[in-house]
């Protein structure tokens, strides 16, 4: 066992040495990137989770999707829509003279006129609350206890038919006078049958609004 033997022996026993010590140096790194990539994988399946639960889409339900939000949505506009018009159908009937009269026309004294009531019925604008009523009671029937079924299908039959009565009432009154035979006692006749009409329009309202549990 000569010199160089002893010497190589020696280079190669302390290069083992070094090698062990880069390798325990070389753990603690690969566990802490073995951690990083472990915190990396639970927060990226965290934000996965929770984007999830946001579009509905997550398991155990959470909020709900936007489909739901629309349809919650159009029925809030649409139980407003029907409370609206079913106010001012009130404040109509409780200012009838003052709504269905017109001064300062150009001619001596005030006018009876009929296109208030077309207005208020939603025959006039389409921005009205009571634009094509029918349709907005239709789809607010789905609300509808089983129970109150049959009474709310005849409110909103008779909306359909006073609604249309009276805004056909207050068209022939605006011609009243143009109308051989006609003059304001005319116009004043026409528009009288249409409150009536008016009246019965808001009663069939009222009763959609109590089976739908809406405060009026």
């Amino acid at each position: 066992f000569g010199v160089s033997s002893a010497a190589s022996f020696s280079l190669s026993h302390s290069q083992q040495q070094n090698n062990r010590r880069l390798d325990t140096m070389r753990l603690p790194m690969k566990l802490h990137e073995g951690a990083t990539t472990d915190r990396r994988t639970f927060w990226g399946q965290a934000a996965v989770s929770i984007a999830g639960t946001l579009l509905g889409t997550g398991v155990g339900g959470g909020i709900l999707p936007p489909a739901a939000f629309a349809a919650s949505s159009q029925e809030d506009i649409d139980k407003q829509k029907i409370k609206k018009g079913y106010d001012r159908l009130t404040y109509l009937l409780a200012n009838w003279e003052k709504e269905t009269t017109l001064c300062n026309t150009g001619r001596e004294g005030c006018d009876r006129t009929p296109l208030k009531v077309m207005e208020y019925l939603g025959y006039k604008n389409m921005d009205d609350p009571l634009f094509k009523a029918d349709k907005t009671l239709r789809r607010l029937e789905a609300l509808v206890p089983a129970s109150d079924e049959s009474q709310y299908l005849d409110a909103l039959e008779l909306w359909s038919e006073k609604s249309n009565e009276g805004s056909d009432m207050a068209y022939v009154s605006s011609w009243g006078e143009a109308n051989p035979g006609g003059g304001k006692d005319r116009v004043e006749e026409f528009i009288e049958r249409s409150k009536n009409d008016v009246i019965a329009c808001r009663e069939a309202l009222g009763t959609a609004l109590t089976i739908l549990n809406i405060e009026h």
